[in-house]
């Protein structure tokens, strides 16, 4: 399907006047129980303040009612967004009504940490996690009750991005039968952590053990309101002031800086994801994009991914963007098109053939 992307140049009035009233009138807010077993049915780690997760959905239905110009009319299913680091269910607006107009419900799970669920630390610019299988355990519990009820017998689909990646790679090796097909967004197979990943492990687990786990990691700081745009040069300008404003408009939404369990998890979270014998577990058809200009995940343990899922007879396909930023969707119209295009079709494609 062709999609009319939006207007670069009035993009704050298209999401203000067009966007987000669509997406409010088909809009349902909820809140879950995080999980408290993993996949094989042992208990996650106890917290003193569980809490509970946030997660945002959008009825496909209740959007084609409103008849908007471009929507296929056709229900085609629904796609669960899993976010990245420092992300939240808002960012993903403009994501959420090109899915919505090509027919399928959204559900957006807002990781523990992020946005409105639960966070484990007072500084709101902080984010940490006490174990990475916990991310797993609560988006596939979110997709398998949640997501699946919007599906409507139809497909389920998986769409994800960055750490957001990482994660439901990581859901795919574990749950092989959740998701139909699945999009990885220049997946966090492995972060950018300024040394070998196998040091950075080390001294990241070195420094938990000496009761610095919540403490902020070396170079990272607190959110600011001031945007600097020489950090996305490149991509689209009107996407990263309405991103930034977000942030600035709700202080659920600062998050800004990864504590040393948090990328100690990070880590030990890629050393799971690229074992063999998980990657040979996936059985749903993948579509992953990779950004050239990617200075926040590495290029290289994406590319092991892709050879070592289809060495175990996986289904996968690489499109690389060598021009493009970390965040393809943030990047200019010429470039998003292309993207979507790819998505969609790949969606809907018949069988499990790539």
């Amino acid at each position: 399907m062709t999609l009319r992307l939006l207007d670069e140049v009035n993009y704050d009035a298209e999401m203000e006047s067009k966007v987000l009233p669509a997406l409010d009138a088909c809009m349902t807010e909820g809140w879950m129980d995080p999980a408290t077993v993993d996949w094989n049915g042992d208990a996650l780690p106890k917290l003193d303040e569980p809490g509970r997760l946030h997660y945002c959905c959008y009825d496909a239905a209740k959007f084609d009612a409103l008849r908007e110009d471009g929507a296929s009319g056709v229900f085609r299913g629904a796609i669960v967004i899993s976010h990245g680091f420092t992300e939240f269910a808002r960012k993903y607006s403009e994501m959420a009504w090109y899915f919505l107009l090509a027919g399928y419900s959204v559900c957006i799970l807002e990781h523990r940490g992020h946005g409105h669920s639960v966070h484990d630390v007072d500084n709101p610019s902080l984010v940490w996690i006490d174990d990475w299988h916990r991310y797993v355990s609560d988006l596939a519990a979110f997709a398998d009750s949640v997501a699946r009820e919007y599906a409507c017998d139809k497909p389920l689909h998986l769409y994800c991005h960055s750490m957001g990646g990482g994660i439901g790679a990581a859901v795919l090796e574990r749950y092989p039968a959740l998701f139909d097909k699945a999009v990885l967004s220049a997946p966090m197979i492995a972060p950018v952590v300024g040394m070998p990943t196998w040091l950075a492990r080390i001294a990241t687990g070195m420094l938990c053990g000496l009761g610095f786990g919540k403490s902020r990691v070396f170079g990272h700081t607190d959110f600011s309101t001031d945007l600097d745009l020489s950090e996305h040069e490149g991509a689209s300008e009107a996407r990263v002031r309405w991103f930034h404003q977000q942030r600035c408009d709700d202080v659920s939404c600062q998050t800004n800086a990864a504590t040393f369990e948090w990328a100690y998890q990070a880590l030990a979270l890629s050393r799971a994801i690229l074992k063999p014998d998980m990657c040979g577990a996936i059985e749903t058809p993948m579509l992953l994009f990779q950004a050239g200009r990617d200075i926040w995940v590495l290029n290289g343990p994406q590319d092991d991914f892709v050879e070592r899922v289809r060495e175990g007879g996986g289904s996968i396909e690489k499109v690389r963007y060598g021009q493009s930023l970390h965040e393809i969707f943030s990047m200019p119209n010429e470039v998003l098109g292309p993207y979507l295009d790819k998505i969609f079709d790949f969606l809907a494609a018949p069988d499990a053939s790539l």
